[in-house]
């Protein structure tokens, strides 16, 4: 099936305002695309479009297709474009007519400077300033972290530093969303040397400064050992290769150890990579099922992952889309013990329309379900158990009830 990961939130047009989702805590705009496998896509050759570049089944290795979506979201939205487009409207502002119009929550307009964003988000790309943070409960954003390298680390900005305003514009109480909005600006004027100003603040020390832009990459996928042994995995996101890591990092584990797969704050990203993962757990079988306009379709894990070890998933509301696929699977087969908070709940699939100016508009098509057929969409994922106060610390002490000899 071609289309962007249908369990990844969208992000909304720029002429919408603001990008709403992205990888949670990295500074990104936008989640990344990414395809089921093994759907055929209808022609809409008639209607003049085509999916956009890496938008495939197998998008993770970046092939395309020339096929249309399915018949029903590409009649919704042609019809309401058509109807837009009648009235003197743009192809984009049709689009946006017909989301809108549609009542779907996770319906996504695109410009074409924000999907050329949204296909270097696929690799782990993005052109910033290279600042995590966070919102705290006062409304205040925090910097979390500094990227090495980065423009904001090369002006002295560090953790625990506060984030004021961007060009100008106060920050505190916005989302951590708009503010990557702001620290991005518009696709179109958001390149690499572009300047943006940042209003910081360091204990009685408040000053300003004006940083380039610059292209930056992230690795979605980050490995520590824990003085006993354990083997903690994190997967900020399901970028391209997250999957072909996190089996790496499993194969090189020590042997009869126990693994904490965090999977906090994951949005989402590429399924083909959520079922590569999958697969370093599993021996094959089904991860998941969906429909497509009705149609039925199922996931399968690739035979050989390894079965023994014991295994903690760590979850929380800002795990989302293509991390509660996983998890669902994770969970319902009896592979991994899930601890945390419920999960966000985003389970509904979307498909792109391109249109002719090279915007893409997506609507729902459809919904998963886990292997034991849960639905998650506005469900979530319930943990097996509460992670308390010490999420990675009780994870541990689960290992240790599963057997995990270390």
């Amino acid at each position: 099936m071609s289309g962007r990961d249908p369990f990844c939130p969208p992000r909304r047009s720029r002429s919408g305002a603001s990008l709403t989702l992205v990888f949670v805590g990295v500074l990104v705009a936008g989640a990344a695309t990414g395809s089921l496998p093994g759907h055929e896509r209808k022609s809409a050759a008639a209607a003049g479009r085509s999916a956009p570049s890496g938008y495939a089944a197998g998008a993770s290795s970046g092939s395309s297709s020339a096929s249309g979506p399915p018949a029903a979201a590409d009649g919704q939205v042609a019809r309401a474009a058509a109807e837009a487009m009648a009235a003197g409207k743009s192809p984009v502002e049709a689009a946006e007519h017909a989301v809108s119009r549609s009542g779907d929550r996770w319906g996504a307009v695109y410009s074409p400077g924000d999907f050329a964003q949204f296909q270097d988000s696929l690799a782990g790309r993005y052109t910033g300033v290279g600042l995590w943070a966070r919102r705290e409960r006062d409304g205040r954003i925090d910097v979390m972290k500094v990227q090495t390298g980065s423009p904001a680390a090369d002006a002295g900005i560090r953790s625990g530093d506060r984030l004021r305003s961007v060009d100008g514009e106060k920050v505190d109480g916005l989302p951590v969303t708009d503010v990557v909005s702001l620290l991005r600006g518009d696709a179109e004027d958001a390149a690499a040397g572009t300047p943006v100003t940042l209003g910081l603040e360091r204990g009685t020390r408040t000053w300003t400064r004006t940083l380039r832009r610059a292209r930056l990459s992230t690795d979605p996928v980050t490995v520590r050992r824990l003085a006993d042994g354990t083997t903690v995995i994190r997967i900020s996101a399901f970028t391209r290769g997250a999957g072909d890591k996190v089996r790496t990092a499993v194969r090189t584990a020590r042997p009869g150890s126990g693994i904490i797969l965090d999977l906090r704050g994951n949005s989402g990203g590429l399924v083909t990579e959520a079922v590569t993962t999958a697969s370093a757990f599993l021996d094959g079988g089904l991860v998941a099922t969906y429909d497509v306009d009705g149609e039925q379709r199922a996931l399968h894990a690739e035979p050989g992952g390894d079965t023994s070890r014991p295994l903690v998933a760590l979850v929380d509301g800002g795990t989302m889309s293509a991390a509660e696929m996983l998890t669902g699977a994770l969970q319902d087969r009896g592979r991994a013990v899930v601890v945390g908070s419920r999960t966000f709940g985003k389970g509904s699939v979307q498909m792109p329309t391109r249109l002719p100016d090279g915007s893409v508009a997506e609507l729902t098509v459809g919904h998963y379900r886990t292997p034991g057929g849960r639905g998650v969409d506005g469900r979530g994922i319930t943990p097996d158990l509460d992670a308390g106060g010490d999420p990675v610390g009780r994870a541990r002490t689960v290992l240790t009830g599963l057997g995990d000899p270390s």
